[in-house]
């Protein structure tokens, strides 16, 4: 059985990942208030309707209990999002994202029990900076504020040497998770594997180990 998402709020944000869910072949229904912006996505969602996510009996009359994931993406309401958030849960939907404005925000939707809370602008930011501040890394997941995943493509340095003899896990506290080598991706890689040009470490640790790894261990 396909698992159906919702997506409430079709701005810059919500939109966008109408857009993937429809690309990747999910059903996505596509709720805003805006008429407007509820016919941009007509052609592009599964459904799109305008309704107002803060009444009880219209949440219900969709059947939102029914969808595995609903994504609040509601604008600069943050009455209507906490409103909307606090119905979805209590109508038993399994896993609640929401788009948090700011930090008082996220604490209220951390009371209601949202499943997870989404900062996009900061987190893309932070995403950005240790990009640009890092010539080694290609691209960063943070996890938490103190975890993150890192991709770190092979220096000279390490080209030839197996995952034993750099020993990540006993001298920077982090783990290679995987190796990406071309178009295949190696989880969980041997320990005797050696490390060739071009291939792409997939590293998770502690930020402050991360960091370590990416200054002294390639």
């Amino acid at each position: 059985m396909n698992k159906q998402y919702a997506v409430i709020g079709l701005g810059r944000f919500g939109g966008s990942i109408v857009r993937e869910f429809s690309q990747m072949g999910h059903d996505v229904l596509a709720i805003d208030r805006d008429m407007e912006k509820v016919n941009e996505f007509a052609n592009i969602a599964t459904q799109a309707v305008q309704a107002n996510s803060t009444d009880e009996k219209v949440l219900q009359s969709l059947g939102i209990r029914n969808f595995n994931h609903v994504i609040v993406s509601i604008g600069e309401d943050i009455q209507s999002s906490i409103l909307t958030t606090l119905l979805l849960k209590e109508a038993g939907v399994k896993k609640v994202w929401v788009k948090a404005q700011n930090d008082y925000h996220h604490k209220v939707l951390e009371k209601l029990g949202a499943d997870r809370i989404i900062h996009p602008e900061r987190d893309m930011a932070l995403r950005v900076a240790q990009l640009i501040t890092s010539e080694k890394i290609i691209d960063f997941i943070e996890l938490s504020h103190e975890h993150s995943i890192v991709e770190i493509e092979v220096s000279d340095k390490i080209i030839g040497r197996t995952l034993t003899e750099m020993d990540v896990r006993a001298r920077f506290g982090c783990n290679i998770v995987a190796i990406k080598r071309g178009d295949d991706i190696h989880v969980s890689p041997i320990a005797d594997v050696t490390l060739q040009r071009h291939d792409i470490l997939v590293v998770i640790g502690r930020n402050e180990d991360l960091n370590r790894f990416e200054e002294e261990g390639v």
